[in-house]
């Protein structure tokens, strides 16, 4: 039997270790894997590459593996919110490494990643500083950008229900970059709020669970089951 539940979340984070490139699942606060991130916190990881929407929210999880100097780079689409002074020291002082991606790009990037495709055209960001060190092409007379997809040794995810095969669905705003991020990991480990023991509807299915390795139940976000 298909059974894809972990018993701790030591067996989930089976694999990361110091140089690991992830993918970060959420948005600001909604969908966001935080129990997974807590846990990386308290593991003797450095030099990650992390794939996220933002360098961190005021103490969240992002934010405190970049005080803790885990992290070497980190591709996102906002490297300052309101509340990220560490981020923007670290980056000042050439202690972190900074990839910008237009959200709808990475967005874009990674869902290729996932899906097997090397690299797509796209307007957005020619005449921008976006565009340097990237290939042009003129199409129909107007330029494009070249973008690479974006895989990661690891995709670390937020569902609010899965069943044991490893379907997901997602509530409202969590629903944002998870579902691309999963197919997107070498291996893709989730906290999921419920884990039933039965099949979910497949029409309310958003993740098959073809793209998940590892689920572990957290009843609330941040706290282990």
């Amino acid at each position: 039997m298909i059974n894809k539940s972990v018993e701790n979340i030591k067996a989930a984070m089976k694999g990361i270790e110091s140089g690991t490139s992830i993918l970060i699942g959420g948005q600001t606060d909604a969908g966001v894997p935080k129990t997974l991130l807590n846990y990386l916190l308290d593991k003797n990881v450095h030099n990650l590459e992390l794939i996220t929407n933002h360098t961190g929210i005021g103490d969240d999880g992002i934010a405190k593996l970049i005080a803790n100097g885990q992290v070497k780079k980190i591709t996102c689409s906002f490297p300052r919110t309101n509340r990220s002074e560490v981020f923007k020291d670290l980056y000042n002082t050439g202690k972190l490494e900074l990839e910008v991606v237009p959200q709808g790009t990475l967005s874009e990037r990674i869902r290729a990643g996932g899906a097997g495709i090397g690299g797509f055209y796209t307007k957005t960001g020619v005449g921008t500083l976006v565009e340097e060190g990237k290939e042009k092409k003129l199409i129909n007379g107007e330029e494009y950008l070249l973008e690479y997809g974006i895989k990661a040794d690891f995709a670390l995810i937020y569902s609010t229900k899965a069943d044991r095969w490893g379907n997901l669905v997602y509530r409202k705003a969590a629903r944002n970059y998870n579902p691309t991020m999963a197919p997107a990991g070498k291996v893709t480990v989730v906290e999921v709020g419920e884990v039933v023991d039965y099949p979910l509807n497949p029409e309310h299915i958003i993740t098959p669970g073809i793209y998940v390795d590892r689920i572990i139940e957290c009843k609330k976000e941040g706290a282990i089951s």
